[in-house]
């Protein structure tokens, strides 16, 4: 801890990114779309055998397809929930692959309207795969219009009005609708319960990411150590997207001033200069706790005060900024607000702890 409790907690080091919503930590932002997109692509495993993580999820998918298969049957609907960047996409593209079926990806947000749906419904073949990212965000309109699509297999169609309505059923081949969502509670009863399998995604251990990265590594030809990739893996906060971006961030570091090879000692440099901390934590995420800390005396303090001193939006902070340092125990949720802990004190290096703190920290 500091010896001086007058010390600025606050430094130009952990100057927030002007960039607003720019954060190489943050698995919801793409910090070069394109990049992302190659990349991505390139990285993700070919087959259930090269995907690291998500055993028991691996698992019962593995089951299911092989119980499918021997029926004849297409695969039954299946709902991916869990924090982002953790792999939904994979998993549904590896299912396709499994199958030997095509895979159509779109996203909630794209569906705006029933007939946004209807070209991709008709052209599915039997036993395709609909992937529906961010399904928690379809419109209600379209998501009741998906209802007979997902039960049984065709669309109706109204036409004319008043008295002269007609509905007419267009018949659809036996496609499975693999749903995926960082938002499962706000998924409708009716939705959900259409769904014949789901599957959480929790975050992956140091381990399962260092396999991650020494295989990404592997595709992407660059020479890395055991240890560079250890280090690389426990700042990924449990996630292999940012994994693999930050190991892409620590190969340029590496072929400018190192040489090429990865080593421990690099991907330490690379990362500090990048502002992520030996946890994961990087610029946005020391200033909201050092917020607490210093303005507000560890707290409660309410997320709106948050906002106001960081000149943040308080829903990105809840959104982006908030669920890793809760689930770090870096910071509590009280009826009163937000309060740092003791871990978060220590971390920071910060004085004047509070006695909730301390006794916390002697619990």
């Amino acid at each position: 801890m500091s010896d001086n409790p007058r010390k600025p907690l606050l430094g130009p080091e952990d100057a927030v990114d002007p960039r607003p919503g720019v954060r190489i930590v943050d698995p919801t932002d793409a910090v070069d779309t394109m990049e992302e997109e190659i990349y991505g692509a390139s990285l993700r495993p070919r087959s259930f055998d090269e995907y690291v993580g998500q055993t028991t999820v691996v698992e019962n998918l593995k089951i299911a397809i092989d119980a499918a298969r021997k029926r004849g049957e297409p695969i039954e609907h299946i709902l991916f929930y869990g924090p982002p960047g953790l792999g939904k996409t994979t998993l549904a593209s590896l299912i396709a692959r499994d199958l030997g079926r095509s895979f159509h990806p779109t996203s909630g947000p794209t569906l705006e309207k029933p007939k946004d749906l209807v070209g991709i419904l008709t052209s599915l073949g039997d036993g395709d795969i609909l992937f529906i990212d961010e399904i928690h965000r379809l419109g209600r309109v379209v998501e009741e219009f998906l209802y007979p699509a997902m039960e049984d297999f065709q669309i109706d169609f109204v036409v004319d009005r008043g008295a002269y309505a007609k509905t007419l059923k267009l018949p659809l081949k036996h496609f499975t609708l693999v749903g995926a969502t960082t938002r499962a509670g706000m998924l409708s009863a009716p939705l959900r319960e259409r769904f014949g399998l789901m599957a959480h995604l929790d975050y992956y251990d140091v381990e399962e990411l260092r396999r991650i990265v020494t295989r990404s590594a592997d595709v992407l030809n660059v020479p890395i150590d055991h240890d560079a990739a250890v280090t690389i893996a426990a700042r990924s906060r449990g996630t292999p997207r940012i994994a693999n971006r930050l190991l892409r961030r620590v190969r340029d570091y590496a072929e400018v001033r190192a040489g090429g090879r990865i080593t421990q000692a690099v991907a330490d440099e690379a990362l500090e200069r990048e502002g992520v901390d030996r946890l994961g934590l990087d610029r946005l995420d020391r200033a909201f706790l050092r917020t607490i800390v210093e303005q507000y005396g560890g707290g409660p303090v309410g997320i709106a005060a948050i906002a106001a001193t960081l000149t943040e939006d308080a829903e990105t902070l809840e959104d982006v900024v908030e669920p890793y340092l809760l689930k770090r125990a870096f910071v509590v949720r009280t009826a009163s607000g937000r309060k740092a802990t003791a871990a978060a004190y220590r971390h920071l290096g910060a004085s004047g702890m509070p006695q909730s703190a301390q006794q916390e920290r002697l619990l």
